[in-house]
């Protein structure tokens, strides 16, 4: 159903990296999530207030919560897609982020005051009063909030969408929460057990949890979350597709908001190549990562040494020190890139497992200069990539591909 009101009230629906186009999307999950939560906080309040049940009172002001985070949805998409300005160069992606975090922290006020409001209820029981108009209403509440959660969810996997998954998942805590009430409301009758007063204090727990969750996955990307594995080895493929390019190494990731990638690497190209040569095929591969996965890539090129005689050499230390230091560790890929002041050595280290939750890549780093450099002192060890042993096609990446500064 949802693909079908995309169709009709979203031009160009299929271009969703489009900004405009995202905007659109925003607008129209936060519209129907307005409508949607206003109905059902007037039937349930409406029940509630008949019934005296707590639980169902507490579940539509829930819902009223839930329209004011639509609303915040529809602020985020209109904020998020104002162009970049001298004080914010990046653009301003991260107010969707930013709309993420209110939403969780609503999340939090919403569950806590239930929580509250229920165990107060534990000293001060009321009778319930149960009728199969208050059923059905639940149950209406129980498909709409499903239908939410599912238009929700495919917004937040078209558009990658923070605020939608958000609401999302939020709308399935709903459901759960809504079908606890409709339970210990039927079954209230049968027991002296405060039920109404139990569901209300699990159902607060349930919404703190989601507004945890959320606010911990948001702040997580405010701080820098690291690229996905997967990001990390679509770009290492797409940049070793080049035929110029042998390696990369140092990536970084910055993420500015949904479709605001910002992405940067070392590209090793033989020292031997053409310099004219080499510049454009860099620029080709920016535009191939730049339509690919719709990020702005900055290359840098590093030029590696083919001097044999002196690979040899370099390789011979590096195996010589990593022995001594840690001999259950062993190094490959081995390139050399030469700079003005200092000669970059950069490998593969494979590593026992479990290995780095024992010594940190840093102290591992540290401890191969500080050896390496009393052999050269122009001598500087990146670690590339670090796999767990035993070396085989099918090793697992423990860390990279990635360097520390």
């Amino acid at each position: 159903m949802i693909q079908l009101i995309i169709k009709h009230t979203i031009k160009n629906y299929h271009q969703t990296h489009d900004p405009k186009v995202r905007e659109q999307y925003s607008i129209l999950g936060g519209l129907l999530g307005i409508i949607c939560n206003i109905l059902l906080f007037i039937l349930k309040l409406t029940i509630g207030t008949i019934t005296h049940s707590m639980a169902i009172v507490s579940d539509a002001f829930n819902n009223l919560s839930d329209m004011f985070t639509s609303f915040i949805s529809i602020i985020s998409a209109k904020l998020s897609n104002k162009p970049p300005d001298k004080n914010h160069p990046f653009g301003h992606g991260r107010f969707e982020y930013l709309a993420s975090l209110t939403v969780a922290t609503i999340i939090l006020i919403v569950g806590f005051s239930l929580c509250e409001t229920s165990f107060h209820k534990f000293f001060l029981p009321i009778t319930l009063t149960t009728s199969y108009l208050s059923f059905l209403i639940l149950l209406f509440s129980i498909g709409i909030k499903l239908w939410m959660y599912q238009y929700n969810l495919y917004i937040s996997k078209t558009i990658h969408s923070s605020v939608h998954k958000a609401t999302a998942t939020d709308s399935l805590n709903d459901v759960i929460a809504t079908g606890v009430v409709c339970i210990s409301t039927f079954l209230q009758p049968y027991t002296t057990l405060p039920l109404d007063a139990l569901t209300g204090m699990l159902l607060g727990l349930l919404i703190m949890y989601t507004g945890f969750s959320t606010a911990k996955d948001i702040i997580n990307i405010l701080l820098g979350k690291a690229a996905s594995p997967q990001l990390l080895q679509e770009i290492t493929d797409c940049a070793l597709s080049s035929p110029y390019i042998t390696g990369i190494h140092d990536i970084r990731v910055h993420d500015y908001g949904p479709g605001r990638i910002f992405a940067s690497f070392h590209a090793e190209i033989p020292d031997t190549t053409d310099l004219s040569e080499a510049h454009a095929a860099l620029d080709n591969l920016e535009d191939d990562l730049r339509n690919q996965y719709h990020m702005e890539v900055n290359i840098h090129m590093d030029p590696l040494c083919t001097n044999d005689k002196i690979i040899t050499r370099v390789r011979h230390t590096l195996d010589q020190i990593i022995q001594s230091q840690f001999p259950h560790y062993e190094s490959h890929h081995l390139r050399i890139t030469a700079g003005m002041t200092r000669l970059n050595i950069i490998c593969d280290l494979y590593v026992p497992p479990h290995e780095l939750e024992k010594t940190p890549l840093s102290t591992i780093l540290d401890t191969l200069n500080k050896a390496i450099k009393q052999q050269n002192p122009h001598y500087h060890v990146y670690i590339s990539t670090v796999y767990e042993l035993p070396k085989g096609p099918k090793s697992k990446v423990l860390s990279g591909p990635f360097l520390p500064s």
